[in-house]
């Protein structure tokens, strides 16, 4: 035996080499895949240091007296036993020792399984090393290692093999056995999976508009009488690939600029959208709607900004004023719901909102004028939040010619204000939410 002693540093560089079971100050215990290697070689012709060195190992570290010392007792070990001189029996013969010769009969039961356990332990070594061997160095994951402990030991008689190989692999036996368990759960949880999936599905295709979590959550509980949690809902939407559509930036958003002839009103809003009271505070803005072979349509509406219903709109074919005048005619002629008394229309500076007759139509009916800064779009953001959901959620470049364009768009604001709940409305759609705010 050599006296040489290892530091920390050494143990470290041994214990990285998968030949090495354990390293402590003063001993180097190696695998028996290791030692199994080594007699081959050896038999091939080859010296005990290159055998050494080919494996991965500093023979200066070692020393030359330690690698001859291993060689000659492996060799000497062999060719009394065979290979199953070469298995390291200090894991095995634990206890007081027998008194008395173990009989023909009992010497061949313990040879057998040891040449079981030692054919079961070089059959994973070689599957791990295909998958990059040891779990504990993080290269395998350990549901992996069960599987392949499952497999060997499948048809084997010897229970504590097991043990074993979960030795051998540096898993926890206890890990293996709870995996073996968790089969029929991950089964059953699947099939919880699929009827949850089915649900929400319904909820992401209600009439036709593709939905996030938060509205198929309030959609489920409000429709259909179903409670999910919302991360539930997610993680159903991560595992089958249950796709929302996202809002994107426009960079291109053109924002209207007010000429010179027009007379430009004060910001009275200054971005207070939420005021609790239904009918009060009127947002209004025109968007773009590009439809069949090149044609373009334009859309004028008209937001509650407490409610977020959108109480009238206007298809138009024309950016014309009427556009806007119509959309004011609109609001007025709606008798489903009764405007505050101190109402009044926020827009940006477009030339339709500065526009004298616009102002004056305002004035005949009793509303207010209020206006964004000048190239501010965050001042009337619930307006152009809407146009940006609307767009995302509707087909409406499929439309081929404008009565199909204006069924979609009509559909899709009843939709909106009837069907489609928002999770900043207390989880209600905002005409459940309007008819809250006046009953209370």
């Amino acid at each position: 035996m050599s006296k040489k002693t290892f530091s920390k540093q050494d143990i470290e560089v041994l214990s990285n080499n998968k030949y090495v079971r354990n390293v402590s100050e003063k001993s180097i215990t190696y695998t028996n895949e290791f030692k199994i290697h080594f007699i081959a070689e050896y038999n091939n012709g080859k010296s005990s240091r290159i055998i050494f060195e080919e494996a991965g190992f500093d023979t200066n570290l070692i020393g030359t007296k330690r690698i001859e010392c291993s060689s000659s007792r492996w060799r000497n070990a062999y060719k009394k036993n065979g290979v199953i001189g070469l298995d390291d029996t200090r894991r095995k013969n634990s206890g007081r020792p027998r008194q008395r010769e173990l009989s023909k009969d009992e010497l061949i039961a313990k040879q057998t399984a040891e040449i079981e356990y030692l054919k079961a332990e070089v059959e994973l070594l070689k599957k791990l090393e295909l998958h990059e061997r040891q779990v504990r160095k993080g290269k395998l994951v350990a549901a992996k290692a069960f599987s392949l402990i499952k497999g060997i030991t499948k048809n084997s008689k010897f229970n504590s093999i097991v043990s074993h190989l979960c030795q051998v692999a540096g898993v926890s036996r206890s890990g293996y056995y709870r995996f073996l368990k968790s089969k029929s759960v991950k089964i059953k949880r699947n099939n919880d999976d699929l009827l949850v999936r089915d649900n929400i599905l319904k909820a992401f295709n209600y009439r036709g508009y593709k939905k996030g979590s938060r509205s198929i959550k309030m959609l489920l509980e409000n429709d259909f009488g179903i409670i999910y949690n919302r991360k539930r809902i997610q993680r159903i939407m991560r595992k089958y690939d249950i796709v929302c559509p996202i809002r994107k930036a426009n960079p291109y958003r053109r924002m209207a600029k007010a000429t010179k002839e027009h007379r430009i009103v004060p910001n009275l809003l200054d971005r207070k959208f939420k005021q609790g009271v239904a009918g009060k505070v009127l947002l209004t803005d025109i968007t773009y709607l590009p439809y069949g072979n090149n044609q373009m349509a334009y859309l004028s509406t008209i937001k509650d900004a407490s409610t977020n219903e959108i109480l009238a709109h206007n298809l138009s074919s024309s950016l014309s004023l009427d556009i806007a005048i119509n959309t004011i005619k609109k609001l007025k002629s709606n008798i489903k719901f009764k405007l505050a008394k101190d109402a009044f229309i926020h827009s940006d500076q477009g030339f339709h909102y500065t526009s004298p007759k616009f102002q004056k139509l305002l004035k005949l009916n009793n509303l207010g004028q209020s206006m964004s800064r000048r190239g501010n779009c965050w001042d009337n953001a619930p307006q152009e939040s809407f146009f940006g959901h609307m767009k995302d959620e509707v087909d409406y470049k499929g439309c081929t010619n404008f009565e199909e364009l204006k069924f979609v768009i009509d559909d899709y604001i009843d939709y909106y204000n009837n069907y489609r709940y928002q999770w900043n409305l207390k989880k209600l759609t905002p005409v459940k939410y309007r008819n809250q705010l006046l009953a209370a």
